[in-house]
């Protein structure tokens, strides 16, 4: 049974809270403490994948206005630029006295690269899986669209019809078309998702998350940079999805291969949210990617 440490840290305009697992053994010798992040998904995603890594250090988190962390500030939308800073505050907050490593997976892909940009000397290695930023694509200016039509459409109608776009959106293979305004809506009854609007408006994906994730312009030349080791990688059965191809862009702006693992999206998913991915398949390419040299 692996000790959990949760720790509370005060942020610009949050109280965040994440959990420390591995602390008391001190992780393997040589070994960086490894983040799992992710967003809007919170720590209980990475439950499954953190069991493969006991010999580690491991760090999760609720990302602001996500499950224990807190928003302060009132703001209704976050963009990765504050996900960056609170990554920054809890790295350093942490005192390993080393760079640490990093798997990112999907909107937290996009923080960490965020968080690269500007603080590169805080990790060693970045695995970001899955970065759904839309400024990187060549059908860009619909990918952005779509994205805020998603918002839009939360903020007008609630979750059931937001939520229906945005799961056929995920879905979806291949670019987005210049006229994709011209398509049906899904329906929420096709997603078994309800038609009523309740009335709120604080959803973590839809609400805060939806377009400052996806319209985040990655800075390719502070990345190359960074001392931080990158590596991109997508699901081996994403192909053609929105977050998979924005990951092969930001590769190819790197100037680095894809890297791909087991499994789609949320390959390292063990029934976390109803979902079913490879962990053990997906665990072990990550042991892999981060235990190579450069």
């Amino acid at each position: 049974m692996v000790d959990v440490d949760t720790r509370t840290l005060e942020a610009a305009g949050a109280t965040l809270r994440y959990d420390i697992r591995g602390a008391a053994n001190g992780g393997a010798a040589g070994q960086a403490p490894l983040f799992m992040i992710g967003s809007p998904m919170d720590a209980t995603g990475f439950a499954t994948l953190a069991s493969y890594f006991t010999d580690r250090v491991v760090v999760t988190y609720d990302p602001r206005g996500v499950g224990r962390s807190a928003r302060t500030d009132g703001a209704t939308e976050t963009v990765p630029e504050e996900h960056a800073d609170d990554l920054r505050r809890m790295i350093e907050a942490l005192g390993a006295g080393r760079p640490v490593d990093v798997f990112a997976s999907s909107g937290g892909a996009v923080n960490a690269l965020a968080l690269v940009e500007r603080h590169g000397n805080l990790v060693r290695t970045l695995v970001a899986h899955e970065p759904p930023t839309a400024h990187v694509l060549p059908d860009r200016e619909a990918a952005l669209a779509v994205c805020a039509d998603i918002h839009a459409t939360y903020l007008r109608e609630g979750m059931g019809p937001a939520m229906a776009k945005f799961l056929a959106v995920a879905s979806r293979k291949g670019p987005f078309p210049a006229n994709w305004a011209d398509e049906p809506a899904p329906s929420p009854s096709d997603f078994g998702l309800p038609t009523e609007d309740d009335g709120s408006r604080d959803d973590p994906l839809l609400g805060q998350n939806m377009r400052g994730c996806t319209s985040h312009r990655p800075d390719f030349a502070a990345l190359r940079a960074a001392s931080t080791r990158i590596v991109v990688a997508a699901g081996e059965e994403s192909e053609g999805e929105f977050p998979a191809r924005a990951a092969a862009e930001v590769a190819t702006g790197l100037g680095t291969e894809l890297t791909l693992f087991p499994s789609h999206h949320g390959g390292f998913l063990g029934g976390e949210f109803g979902q079913q991915g490879a962990p053990a398949d997906f665990a072990k390419t990550l042991r892999e990617v981060l235990d190579s040299t450069r």
